[in-house]
């Protein structure tokens, strides 16, 4: 199926509405799951295309792509002046359900970048957000030219497109003829024929052939995350009332644009659409009952806050924390027990599945416009509202939603946050008065604590996306073990437990800290620092106690980076609240101690002597030779052999060599001058 941009045209010329809707309804049902930007099929297609080259001839493989560009320029032409017309009628004053198809067309075809010209316009961009509700302005900027005028231009210039590309079929079917003898593929050849037969507005739908050849231009994607598990949007908006679904597909328009175009984040801000989104979500959360709409005029608010850096910061200096923190109370319906405590009732509800995409999206939108507060000292009136927001917070922690996985999106955007906000606000979350179960340390809640190591371990069992998914907790947790003893306590408890067993390396098994050994020598350098800073925070930053947990080999990693790899005494954080209690061996480490090998971490069998039976010119002749190996491999750069200097840092032997020279040079002239001072 194909647009039928004719059709459309000449029902709107002739003002019927029925068949205008009918066809767009068509339209929008097609294309209602079609994104055109699928990456991964792009990549697919390249691929095969690159096959078809190496296999093929040179010309069988242009023809052949040029043939599907041209096909797929035509269909993008098409779209382009659907964008256009839909525009201009919609500009009209159009009203009711034919609006809202018309906005549903609208919203499919902004999903292609090569599609948002007539989109960014100052004037369609004040007309999609009227019919948002952003603003109430009408856009003057379009064109005076009749509506008649519009419309039989753009049929003009169909018709000579269509002129012209017949034209060229024809010339193409000249040059097939006389140039039978070429070893064409018969598959390709079949395919390109049948298309290029077609008129451009007369493409079947029911012939499978021609829909397989739509695929081509507009790829299959997946449905929108939220959509499909609220069951589809035909459903949702089955109970919605018409001015709600024409607010949302309004709003879903400039999702779309704003997110495919810089151009339309720029005007965005330009046009103040900020203030008015601002305005309207701030008047939104006073209201009874959130509406369907809100959550996409959080999601747009997310998408400027994201990509526009210059917004987030205007927004938060706007008070934009105290109004999304409001708006977070109100999704969550929190009642207060306290200052800085919420009500958590055990025997509430779980959160409904709109409501925990609510705020989700509001998690996201703080996060964008509080990402830098960590490393600022608050202001006391700043300090109070981080610590409004962290008791709610705590309760997005403590709290479950109807779905596993949104339970789990919901505390991943919370650690998100967490790790945003200033460290010493993040007490409310241990200040909770104990409970009979709660997780504790002498006089201190740890549910939180416990929740999050919760949340860390799972993430590990997951192992998707690593990076993404863990360096926020690991942070985290990195951060709160340093800044408060009882946290460390208890997290060193569940991720280090007392050494018993040294017969398997640190990182073999299937525990926590058997994972976390396991990152820190993993390809990616963040995540593995993250991994390893966390079991030196829990080791109060010591090395031997490190080398210890984690073997020596595991450990260099980090070692290296701080200077540590000399065995040299902890450099500890100037913040970190350690207690001064020692590591206390258990009975059994203390009678293998002396056996572990300090690399592996663990107890290695005996191996039997290679020099076993060698004479001692055999031993020295051996030596000789490894020396002779080793200096080739260094010569030939290879390997380049390292020493630890002074500063417990890694350096080339050479340099150290260079070094020591240097230091004995410069320490036998002083004994010099000594000497000669005393003979003075």
């Amino acid at each position: 199926m194909d647009v039928d941009l004719e059709g459309i045209i000449h029902c709107i010329k002739q003002g019927d509405e029925n068949s205008l809707q009918i066809q767009l309804q068509d339209f929008n049902k097609e294309y209602a799951q079609c994104f055109f930007f699928d990456s991964e099929e792009s990549d697919r297609r390249k691929k095969k295309k690159l096959e078809e080259f190496r296999k093929n001839k040179v010309r069988d493989y242009a023809d052949s792509d040029s043939d599907e560009y041209d096909q797929e320029d035509r269909g993008l032409v098409l779209r382009q002046n659907l964008a256009l017309v839909l525009v201009r009628f919609i500009q009209t004053g159009v009203k009711g359900s034919l609006l809202r198809v018309s906005l549903q067309s609208l919203r499919i075809l902004s999903r292609d970048k090569k599609v948002l010209g007539p989109l960014v316009t100052d004037g369609a961009l004040l007309t999609l957000a009227k019919l948002a509700g952003l603003t109430t302005s009408d856009a003057s900027d379009e064109s005076s030219e009749p509506d008649s005028d519009f419309y039989d231009n753009i049929l003009a210039s169909l018709a000579e497109a269509k002129v012209l590309h017949s034209r060229n079929d024809e010339d193409e079917a000249d040059v097939e003829a006389s140039d039978q003898q070429d070893e064409f593929d018969e598959d390709a050849k079949s395919d390109i024929s049948l298309d290029n037969s077609e008129d451009l507005d007369s493409i079947s739908c029911s012939d499978s052939h021609r829909t397989s050849m739509h695929h081509k231009v507009l790829e299959r994607g997946r449905r929108d995350r939220r959509e499909s598990k609220m069951g589809g949007e035909e459903e949702e908006e089955g109970g919605a009332s018409g001015e709600e679904t024409q607010r949302k597909e309004a709003l879903k328009v400039l999702c779309n644009v704003v997110y495919n175009s810089s151009w339309a984040q720029e005007r965005f801000s330009s046009l103040r659409l900020m203030c008015g989104l601002t305005e309207l979500l701030s008047s939104s959360v006073s209201g009874s009952s959130p509406s369907s709409v809100q959550f996409y005029e959080l999601r747009l608010m997310f998408l400027i806050t994201a990509l526009r850096r210059e917004l987030s910061t205007q927004l938060q200096q706007e008070g934009g924390v105290s109004i999304f923190t409001a708006a977070l109370e109100s999704c969550l319906e929190v009642q207060w027990k306290d200052q800085y405590e919420c009500v958590l009732d055990p025997a509430a509800p779980p959160i409904s599945l709109e409501a925990s995409q609510r705020v989700i999206e509001i998690l996201k939108i703080l996060f964008n416009i509080t990402h830098s507060s960590h490393r600022q000292e608050p202001s006391e009136d700043d300090a109070a509202l981080y610590r409004h927001l962290v008791a709610i917070l705590r309760l997005c922690l403590m709290r479950k939603c109807l779905l596993l996985d949104e339970t789990d999106e919901l505390q991943g955007h919370t650690v998100n946050l967490l790790s945003a906000l200033p460290l010493q606000c993040l007490d409310v979350l241990l200040m909770v008065p104990l409970e009979p179960d709660s997780k504790q340390s002498p006089g201190v809640n740890l549910d939180c604590v416990h929740i999050l190591v919760q949340f860390m371990e799972r993430r590990l069992e997951s192992g998707d996306k690593m990076k993404e998914k863990l360096t926020p907790i690991l942070n985290l947790l990195t951060e709160s073990c340093r800044a408060h003893r009882e946290t460390r306590h208890c997290i060193r408890k569940h991720i280090l437990p007392p050494l018993r067993d040294t017969s398997h390396r640190p990182e073999e098994g299937s525990t926590v800290k058997s994972r976390l050994v396991r990152l820190m020598t993993h390809l990616d350098t963040d995540l593995k620092h993250c991994a390893a800073d966390l079991i030196f925070v829990l080791c109060k930053e010591n090395v031997s106690r490190f080398v210890k947990y984690t073997g020596y080999g595991n450990a260099a990693g980090l070692l290296a980076t701080r200077g540590l790899l000399g065995g040299q005494g902890s450099r500890v954080s100037s913040n970190a609240q350690y207690s001064s209690d020692s590591d206390s061996d258990t009975e059994e480490y203390r009678q293998v101690k002396d056996r572990i090998n300090p690399v592996t971490g663990r107890v290695e069998a005996e191996q039997p002597d290679p020099m076993e039976g060698m004479t001692e010119e055999e031993k020295e002749e051996e030596a000789k030779r490894l020396i002779m190996l080793f200096n080739k491999l260094s010569r030939d750069n290879i390997i380049q052999p390292m020493g630890v200097d002074s500063e417990g840092k890694l350096v080339a032997m050479s340099g150290l060599r260079g070094n020591s020279l240097t230091e004995e040079k410069s320490g036998s002239e002083n004994d010099g001058e000594a000497v000669e001072g005393e003979k003075n």
